[in-house]
């Protein structure tokens, strides 16, 4: 979904780009050159392009954002489903698909970190989800307001009590993808980071097992 969000990015962009070249190379012409006509009164043409010219640039821009608008909230038969609950301040995650799964996951503090490890990032428990796989996520919270955000997967979905929401993301690669509470829930709102680790589905069930 980040990938789709990242090719609508450069597509709009694109546009504006090509927008602003026009505008300005007629804006400058328009001031240095000393053409002049003093009995024009109205131009039908010129008035149906700059109508007609916007309305198909509009909507070339609305449609691929109605598709990703369209992907992000359709939800097309989960591998796994994930639940994750905030609280001040760590994380909470249930599989509720394979069996009783629960754990809690904190950030690790810097005295205990490890070469490998990102200081304010990495976690004593990841989430593993395995890739290749559509995983749904359903998020709420046991206190306040929190978020579930990863940048990387274009994730970003509160969790608020009494309420579930839920999002979706896929993953095509192995390797770990790394998010924080993106809501202001506290004096240790930046210490509760998330890490997903995506490995082989063989080697997700193999953990699921050995839980």
């Amino acid at each position: 979904m980040m990938e789709q969000l990242t090719f609508f990015h450069d597509h709009t962009l694109l546009i504006l780009i090509i927008i602003t070249i026009l505008v300005g190379q007629m804006l400058v012409s328009m001031l240095f050159n000393k053409f002049t006509h003093r009995f024009l009164l109205e131009g039908q043409l010129i008035e149906m392009i700059w109508t007609i010219l916007p309305a198909l640039i509009l909507i070339i821009i609305a449609l691929p954002s109605l598709r990703i608008l369209y992907i992000l909230d359709e939800l097309h038969s989960p591998t796994i489903t994930i639940k994750a609950i905030g609280n001040q301040w760590y994380w909470s995650y249930e599989y509720s698909d394979y069996k009783k799964i629960e754990f809690d996951s904190y950030m690790i503090p810097s005295n205990e970190l490890k070469n490998f490890n990102f200081r304010l990032l990495d976690v004593d428990n990841r989430l593993i989800t395995p890739f290749n796989s559509q995983v749904r996520i359903l998020t709420t919270s046991a206190d306040v307001i929190h978020s579930w955000a990863i940048p990387s997967l274009g994730v970003k979905i509160d969790s608020t009590p009494g309420r579930l929401n839920q999002s979706s993301f896929f993953i095509n690669r192995t390797g770990l993808f790394y998010g924080q509470c993106s809501e202001i829930c506290g004096a240790n709102h930046s210490f509760m980071p998330i890490t997903i680790e995506a490995i082989n589905p063989k080697c997700f069930i193999s953990w699921v097992n050995s839980q």
